[in-house]
């Protein structure tokens, strides 16, 4: 597994999990909205802590800026 985000993409999914999470506990923990609101807390923190994001190597994105032609490093 290679990583495949920068320090801004892996900052700014740690806020947007961060926000996740206060919002699942304003919404209430056990709500439907409070279930999908950690769901994606924990997709966004678990991605932002490996540095991986699985849907962006299906699409060939790479954010650490690395040039990139048709997902192979140039």
């Amino acid at each position: 597994m290679k990583r495949n985000m920068g320090t801004v993409d892996r900052i700014i999914r740690t806020l947007v999990g961060v926000a996740a999470v206060a919002g699942a506990l304003l919404a209430g923990a056990t709500s439907a909205v409070g279930i999908v609101l950690w769901i994606l807390a924990a997709i966004m923190l678990g991605t932002a802590a490996v540095g991986f994001c699985p849907l962006y190597a299906v699409l060939h994105v790479d954010t650490l800026g690395r040039r990139t032609d048709r997902g192979l490093p140039v």
